[in-house]
């Protein structure tokens, strides 16, 4: 049985990590962990996400259940995240990353700490995004230098980072095709007058709203027709079951950085 711990129980995806959990077999929550002082620090796991109790309550901080766990899963914020994968290095535990906003410096943190410990980072977990990556990856080789191409993504306004990770990952994909450099030809939202468009320009477009769980289209524009790729998801447990799934497949790993397409295309 594989023993799991979850950074942030008390937010949405934490939440949506405690219910899927409950649903899945061969894994068991051990432990989980609130903000510092947190009001719910004293209130069983299972009730704060909403689901019958499962008799442990959350602590605030990652040492005190260190022992308990064998992967933790951490969609938390990016300084958080870091403080947590020091821990987990410190005690030779594994971690799934799902957190998203980390700058270029932290990025390079977390690929440092791979060297010594198994991560799996994901800005997006599900199984669908995940697919829709091999299928940017056909589009962007066969129309790509001849399309226009725009990325737009839509959030819940409680999100706190733009684009999101997701749509950075697929740009990065895009360009990862066509031998071009995401810092050149980005471009983040416009207004005014702003020219005539590069043709090597990629696009990102964000909204903010409600509770919009996750959108993301990629249009590849071309004269005479349009080719978009869009994947939405409608609920959270999506991403709480491929997270699920990475831990799993993380057992087996004693180093390394991975990505879900390690974990969904590669033979274990």
């Amino acid at each position: 049985m594989l023993r799991l711990a979850i950074a942030g129980c008390h937010g949405r995806m934490g939440q949506a990590l405690v219910q899927a959990i409950t649903e899945s077999s061969g894994v068991k929550l051990c432990g989980a962990t609130v903000s510092p002082n947190h009001d719910l620090i004293n209130t069983d796991i299972g009730t704060i996400a909403g689901v019958k109790p499962i008799h442990l309550k959350p602590v605030d901080d990652l040492n005190f259940i260190i022992d308990n766990f064998d992967v933790l899963i951490d969609f938390t914020t990016p300084d958080a995240t870091l403080n947590h994968l020091r821990i987990c290095l410190e005690n030779g535990k594994k971690i799934v990353i799902g957190t998203t906003g980390f700058n270029a410096e932290q990025k390079t943190i977390i690929q440092e700490m791979s060297q010594e410990m198994a991560i799996v980072f994901a800005p997006n977990t599900s199984v669908g995004v995940n697919l829709c990556y091999e299928l940017l990856k056909q589009a962007a080789s066969i129309v790509g230098e001849n399309a226009d191409i725009e990325i737009i993504e839509a959030h819940h306004r409680n999100k706190v980072d733009a684009p999101s990770g997701t749509a950075l990952k697929m740009g990065e994909t895009i360009c990862q095709v066509l031998n071009r450099k995401m810092d050149e030809v980005a471009t983040y939202g416009r207004q005014g007058m702003t020219g005539k468009r590069d043709k090597k320009t990629i696009g990102f477009s964000s909204i903010r709203a409600s509770d919009i769980v996750g959108e993301h289209t990629v249009i590849f524009a071309l004269n005479g027709e349009r080719i978009e790729i869009t994947h939405k998801a409608t609920n959270r447990g999506t991403f709480a079951h491929g997270a699920i799934r990475a831990a799993k497949w993380l057992e087996s790993k004693r180093e390394g950085l991975y990505s879900m397409a390690d974990v969904l295309f590669k033979e274990d």
